[in-house]
């Protein structure tokens, strides 16, 4: 029977799989789905439970080894590990780092290993390919201490970076491009890259920094935290208004999904579209000062892969920077589809 290389991305209320064959190129998965609702009225009742239906969609298929996307590697993953009760226990500790995913990235691995038994699991963080990053940009203007107990730079969407990066190499990219991708989704963050390695990102600390998103407010000046915390407002009550209703949700009032906002006549989604072009333009200024330049802009993700308004209107607000232009110095523009679940899998089959 063929063995199977089997990838889980699990969230809060869902886990995406993709099952490839193990001896072919990892590019193509023969199978890929998402079981949704868990916890919710009529859906799987836990992550145990979801998993219960992607093993009944997978069929017979011989599953060799599983790999795990995990939000959060800090300080301690800087690439891909098999996972043990040690680095599981790890993963748990990183929980508060990423409160919103971690703690679902671990519920699913003890879902697989309990599916599993005896199967090789392989931790892919997405963390980990920012750690190549100058020590530099890693740092906030915090006390030393801080930075030495964890409280710095350590940026997400890994995986997906890595997926472009790949990909940008196999066209013969020149040595020393100096590329700024845009992965451009619900969540939202830009990287500056030179030879495949991350120089600068957008996110920091959390997956909550830098560019708008759906429902997160993107970089924040801190003293609005403490305001609201003298205002009386818990810390919990904060993380809600922060991660969950704001973005552009919270400036449209209407929805969180870019496809409905273009869509409206509402005043107040047209500013939530103008405010997130405003700052994608902003932080593209940054990512290329960290490369001091660019050569070529990537779009990917949901909304960098699909919507060309998106993406003619950021061209348009940075053509200063050679974006749109022709000739000696135009700024390339290339539109790529992220494979996350391709990286994951040819990580576990390394390992495993």
């Amino acid at each position: 029977m063929p063995h199977h290389l089997l990838t889980l991305n699990a969230g809060s209320s869902s886990i995406k799989y993709a099952l490839f064959a193990r001896h072919d190129d990892l590019s193509t998965p023969v199978l890929t789905g998402q079981v949704e609702g868990i916890g919710v009225a009529g859906g799987p009742a836990t992550h145990e439970d979801a998993l219960a239906t992607v093993l009944a969609r997978i069929g017979n298929a011989h599953v060799a080894a599983v790999g795990h996307r995990i939000v959060h590697g800090g300080t301690g993953f800087d690439r891909p590990v098999l996972i043990d009760d040690g680095v599981l226990a790890q993963i748990d500790a990183l929980a508060p780092l990423a409160p919103l995913h971690q703690p679902h990235n671990a519920a699913g691995v003890r879902a697989a290993r309990a599916a599993f038994a005896g199967v090789p699991q392989v931790a892919c963080f997405d963390t980990a390919f920012h750690r190549a990053q100058p020590a530099l940009n890693q740092r906030f203007a915090l006390p030393r201490a801080l930075h030495e107990a964890g409280v710095r730079r350590y940026g997400f969407h890994g995986l997906s970076y890595e997926s472009i990066a790949g990909q940008l190499a196999a066209t013969g990219l020149p040595t020393g491009a100096r590329v700024v991708v845009a992965h451009l989704g619900n969540g939202a963050s830009m990287c500056a890259m030179r030879d495949g390695a991350s120089v600068a990102t957008t996110m920091s600390f959390s997956p909550l920094d830098g560019l708008p998103m759906g429902t997160r407010c993107g970089r924040l000046d801190a003293a609005v935290v403490l305001h609201l915390l003298s205002q009386g407002r818990t810390a919990d009550d904060i993380a809600r208004l922060l991660y969950r209703e704001s973005g552009l949700l919270g400036l449209s009032g209407l929805s969180s999904d870019m496809r409905t906002l273009l869509a409206s006549d509402s005043a107040h989604a047209r500013e939530a579209v103008d405010y997130f072009i405003e700052h994608l333009a902003r932080e593209l200024a940054g990512m290329a000062a960290a490369l001091r330049g660019i050569d070529l802009l990537v779009f990917t993700g949901g909304i960098g892969e699909n919507s060309a308004v998106v993406r003619e209107r950021l061209v348009a607000a940075t053509g200063w920077m050679g974006l749109g232009a022709e000739g000696a110095g135009a700024v390339q523009v290339r539109v790529l589809r992220t494979n996350e679940e391709s990286v994951i899998a040819r990580h576990t089959a390394a390992l495993a």
